[in-house]
């Protein structure tokens, strides 16, 4: 029996070595194209031994991409679009299980359904319908404090767009579209997992329902929470499609699409490219690092539960 075991656990670890192999390969593909020189792979192949070997290729792509200013529009959009997609999912998945009210499984299976729709058969429908949605101007006086902050949300969201097609308001309402019902999904799963007794004590307590949630129920999903902010903020960060679709000024364009300044008009240099995703990858290897122990504790949530 002890020889099966440690032929299985051999056999386990051959496998996951074998299969994180193939799932890095990839980017260390990516990373060892970006640091040669383009003539040198175009004559010698990608998978040549190199002759040099430097990051150039990263300070041209970050001097030729200006990526520092669509870094800060991919922020913009991933960081208030992933809040608002965990306070509502969270909330729901609240109300759906730690409050009496009618139909909740329905609910569920309608927040989960939506997920099942794949978004490329919306692009059309969903660009018209942005194209005649009208926002409404505002032009506040220059007075400063709220009103000043009220003004510098407006432009950096709506700006001039005269509808939601070309704002930043309106690609954060797709992603809190698409992915709070995956969210509500999760949640709703995890919080079945927490004790009725929190809540039934709090309610002798005199709690609100909005305290239950914030005070009580919060601070225990924190590891779901921190698992779901990182995959979300992966996901929106790495958007191209509505980023594409849903904007036509350049200038305030994820940094997702601002790979295509790093195309010229009659030649790609494909190994500018790598250099510009690699760098491109890096916020996202920073949220991970930064709830790794959150998101950890979220993935292995009952785990060792009998």
């Amino acid at each position: 029996m002890t020889t099966v075991a440690g032929q299985a656990r051999v056999a386990t670890y051959v496998f996951l070595t074998v299969t994180a192999f193939i799932w890095v390969s990839p980017i260390a593909l990516l990373c060892y194209a970006s640091l040669r020189p383009y003539h040198e792979t175009a004559l010698n192949g990608y998978f040549s031994w190199p002759e040099k070997l430097s990051f150039d290729y990263y300070t041209k792509a970050w001097e030729q991409g200006d990526l520092a200013k669509f870094f800060l529009n991919s922020c913009y959009i991933a960081v208030p679009a992933v809040i608002v997609t965990l306070f509502l999912a969270s909330f729901l998945a609240f109300a759906l299980t730690k409050v009496r009210i009618p139909f909740r499984r329905t609910l569920l299976v309608l927040f989960t359904a939506g997920n099942l729709l794949p978004p490329q058969m919306m692009v059309a429908p969903l660009y018209i319908a942005y194209v005649k949605v009208p926002v409404a101007q505002w032009h506040p006086p220059p007075l400063g404090g709220l009103t000043g902050w009220l003004d510098w949300l407006y432009q950096t969201y709506l700006g001039d767009s005269q509808s939601l097609y070309d704002s930043r308001f309106g690609v954060i309402l797709i992603h809190v579209a698409f992915q709070t019902g995956f969210c509500v999904f999760v949640l709703y799963n995890y919080m079945l997992t927490i004790p009725i007794e929190l809540t039934e004590a709090s309610i002798v307590d005199g709690a609100s329902v909005w305290r239950q949630y914030w005070q009580v129920i919060l601070p225990v999903v924190r590891p779901a929470l921190g698992a779901l902010a990182t995959l979300e903020f992966t996901w929106m960060y790495n958007d191209f499609l509505w980023g594409l679709v849903l904007m036509s000024t350049g200038d305030k364009q994820p940094v997702t699409t601002a790979l295509n300044n790093l195309r010229g008009q009659f030649f790609v240099d494909y190994n500018l490219l790598a250099a510009g995703a690699m760098i491109v990858i890096l916020p996202t290897l920073v949220m991970f690092f930064a709830l790794q122990r959150q998101f950890i504790s979220g993935l292995t949530l009952g785990a060792n539960k009998g």
